[in-house]
């Protein structure tokens, strides 16, 4: 009951090597592309290391979330757990994004950050200088979290958080589009401390290896094991289920994120038999097609089998649809490892520190 890849499993499969002479002029001719894409970026990151390019400050502490590759690395429940952080400690919260593929209101990532945060306001768009102010006048926010915020370097943030995928850490050594890397490996100098998720997936000696990689990048950054820990299942008319209902159950999953094996994987060590799997680019939004498509599909699955998706993509589920089966998603919050005092103790200083006045 597999599925041809689509888009985005087709490019990740070319650029991780897929072999074939077809596929190997393919990465030839993106190499190419990539090369004046790195010249770009290099640029862009002098000028604003230089002054060249004016870096703002907002009358708020700002933390940015963000990361070195194309997506999957995890950042919305990252973003969810530093907001009810600052929340627990009296703090007024917003978080900022770029809203990318947001068609109309709010994208998939803001759609489920509102579901578990609802008290927070999130302000998407283009300028996250204008939005920054606008967070500060309108709500008096203390606290600022950049979501997908590291390449974002017109707005000052007092704290920078990458968050390297463990299970894909550099995005397939190449910038993008013959890899996944929006910038050089060399530019994660800049955080103040690194995030590796999905830790729970990679074996301790690779997760070793992966530390001293970037320990030589970023010498002063600490390192932060965490994982993604899946919670419950739920549904769109908010039903729960316990993860219990997936053991030893056959699954039909689908989802439209950056790092799809990463959640096939932790249904399998759920304990799930996955059957039936469907993979759509990330951030794809679900026509009027795809729902008749989904729905054939799910009705030609054994009655015991269970169809799961991610939280991020049963947001953009269509409510008026109606379904002839529940369709549940996986939550999941981010769960430190190793590293817990020294992250916390960064984000504390962030709740003593004065505000920046605007320059």
């Amino acid at each position: 009951m597999e599925r041809p890849l689509l888009s985005g499993d087709r490019y990740r499969a070319l650029v991780r090597g897929q072999r074939g002479f077809g596929p190997a002029i393919a990465r030839c001719a993106l190499r190419a592309v990539s090369v004046p894409y790195g010249w770009t970026v290099r640029l862009r990151n002098r000028l604003y290391d230089r002054g060249g390019l004016r870096i703002h400050r907002a009358n708020a502490r700002v933390v940015s979330v963000g990361n070195l590759t194309l997506g999957g690395t995890g950042k919305t429940p990252c973003v969810g757990y530093l907001a009810r952080f600052f929340q627990e400690r009296h703090q007024r919260v917003a978080i900022l994004s770029r809203g990318y593929r947001a068609a109309s209101g709010l994208n998939d990532e803001a759609l489920v950050l509102n579901e578990h945060l609802p008290k927070v306001p999130h302000l998407q768009g283009a300028d996250r200088v204008a939005l920054a102010a606008k967070a500060v006048d309108e709500f008096d926010s203390d606290v600022l979290v950049l979501d997908d915020g590291f390449q974002h370097r017109r707005l000052y943030r007092d704290l920078d958080l990458v968050l390297i995928d463990a299970t894909d850490p550099w995005g397939h050594g190449y910038l993008f589009p013959r890899g996944l890397l929006r910038e050089p490996a060399v530019e994660l100098r800049r955080a103040s401390v690194v995030l590796l998720t999905r830790c729970n997936q990679v074996e301790a000696n690779e997760r070793g290896r992966l530390r001293e990689a970037i320990t030589r990048f970023a010498p002063h950054a600490p390192v932060v094991e965490t994982s993604h820990r899946p919670i419950e299942l739920v549904s769109a008319n908010r039903c729960q289920a316990g993860l219990d209902e997936l053991v030893g159950r056959p699954v039909a999953a689908f989802c439209g994120i950056g790092n799809p094996m990463a959640f096939r994987q932790t249904l399998t060590d759920l304990g799930a038999k996955v059957v039936g799997w469907r993979t759509y680019a990330d951030h794809h939004r679900y026509s009027l097609k795809d729902m008749e498509d989904l729905q054939a599909w799910a009705a030609g699955l054994p009655t015991d089998c269970l169809v799961v998706t991610t939280e991020k993509d049963l947001v953009k589920l269509p409510r008026s649809h109606s379904w002839t089966r529940h369709v549940w998603a996986l939550r999941i919050s981010l769960h430190i490892e190793i590293g817990e005092r020294v992250l916390h103790d960064m984000l504390n200083k962030m709740v003593t520190r004065p505000s920046r006045m605007s320059a």
